[in-house]
């Protein structure tokens, strides 16, 4: 049976004009992107089984067209329709970090990096430049390495810090395998970071990893 057959009350676009759109489910959602679903499924089953297939919302909106293509009624459009959902969902974090008291709410950074790094095939490496009051400067990608690692060079790091008159820090890098534990060898990178900006009076706060199994904050662990 379509959506079309369904009770007023339970159709995803109907209910969200009467409940507003945090009353949906993420299949609910879907099928309002979505529009249409295939022969035998509707939009709703259709969202349920690209969920079940991507195995969250984030992972998701982060896959690439190959792996979309497999998905039953999705195409090249809908891809694009994805990527620009994605995009503009970062641009929105990206501009609420930049408010003054956005950075008392570790959760809201963790969630720009999230969708910022999450789902790339390598690994990256990027700083969020802080002033004095930890007001956000500039948010860089600043090294790109393979599906285990990438080189991270603390004079280039210097360097744009010093660029951004940072007075703070916040490093982050995602692992492609899928597990956000913290390596022997970004605790180390983390801990020499930290030494070599200190007589630059700009402190590192915090060192996140992004993967698909989560996202660990050094800090949060007592590690910086």
């Amino acid at each position: 049976m379509g959506i079309k057959d369904w009770p007023a009350a339970e159709r995803p676009r109907e209910k969200l004009r009467a409940q507003g759109a945090s009353a949906l489910s993420d299949s609910e959602l879907l099928a309002i992107f979505l529009r249409t679903g295939v022969r035998g499924s509707s939009a709703v089953d259709l969202g349920r089984e690209m969920l079940g297939r991507f195995g969250s919302l984030s992972a998701l909106l982060s896959a690439s067209a190959e792996e979309l293509a497999v998905v039953p009624g999705l195409g090249q459009a809908k891809h694009a329709q994805l990527a620009a959902i994605l995009e503009l969902a970062r641009r929105v974090l990206d501009e609420r970090i930049r408010e003054p008291q956005t950075l008392d709410s570790p959760a809201r950074v963790k969630d720009f990096l999230r969708l910022s790094l999450h789902g790339r095939p390598r690994e990256s490496f990027l700083a969020i430049f802080l002033d004095a009051q930890h007001r956000v400067l500039a948010t860089e990608e600043l090294f790109q390495g393979t599906l285990t690692q990438a080189p991270v060079f603390p004079r280039e790091i210097v360097r744009r810090a010093l660029f951004h008159n940072a007075g703070a820090v916040i490093f982050a890098h995602n692992h492609p395998s899928g597990l956000p534990e913290p390596s022997r060898a970004d605790e180390t990178l983390t801990r020499s970071l930290r030494t070599i900006l200190e007589p630059l009076e700009i402190r590192v706060l915090d060192h996140i990893i992004v993967a698909a199994g989560g996202v660990v904050s050094l800090a949060e662990r007592g590690l910086i």
